[in-house]
C-alpha cells in the first residue's frame, strides 16, 4: 500500500504538485497532478496474469470531460462520446515514451488512464497528462 505524498514545486511562478496514494486507491499506481488551475489524474492498472502474445499489451486513454471546461453536454447528444481525434493524438503522445520503460518480456496487459479534471486557458493539460502518466509509472515500477 503506497502512502499519501504530496510534492509541491513553484515552476516560472505556478504552483506544480504531485500527489499519490490518496484517489485510485484499487489502481496499481495513481498520480494526481495540477499545474496551476489545470488537474489531471493518472492511473495505471496492470493484470496478474500475462498475455501468450509478442507484444506489449498496453493501452493508454486520455479523457478530457466536459465538465473540466466547465460545460455541461446538451441538446441531443447528453453523454460523451466517443475519443475525439485531439484526445487520440494525445494518448499516443503518452503511449510513445512509456513504452521503452516496460522491461523486456513484459506481456501483462496495462492500462493507463488519465482524466483531465479541470482545465484552464493558461496551462495545457496534455503536457500535464504525460507528465502525471510517466511519474504514476515510476510509482509502480517496482511491482514490474
Amino acid at each position: 500500500m503506497i502512502s499519501y505524498k504530496k510534492v509541491t514545486e513553484t515552476i516560472d511562478g505556478k504552483n506544480f504538485s504531485l500527489e499519490t496514494g490518496k484517489l485510485a486507491k484499487q489502481a496499481n499506481g495513481s498520480i494526481f497532478a495540477q499545474l496551476g488551475e489545470t488537474q489531471v489524474l493518472a492511473t495505471v492498472v496492470s493484470a496478474k496474469d500475462p498475455v501468450d502474445d509478442n507484444f506489449l499489451p498496453l493501452t493508454v486513454n486520455y479523457q478530457e470531460k466536459a465538465f473540466a471546461a466547465g460545460k455541461i453536454p446538451g441538446g441531443y447528444f447528453k453523454r460523451e462520446g466517443r475519443p475525439t481525434e485531439s484526445e487520440t493524438l494525445i494518448s499516443r503522445l503518452i503511449d510513445r515514451p512509456l513504452r521503452p520503460l516496460f522491461p523486456k518480456g513484459y506481456n501483462f496487459n496495462t492500462q493507463i488512464i488519465i482524466t483531465v479534471y479541470s482545465a484552464d486557458d493558461i496551462n495545457p493539460p496534455d503536457v500535464l497528462a504525460i507528465t502525471a502518466s510517466i511519474c504514476c509509472f515510476n510509482c509502480v515500477r517496482c511491482t514490474f
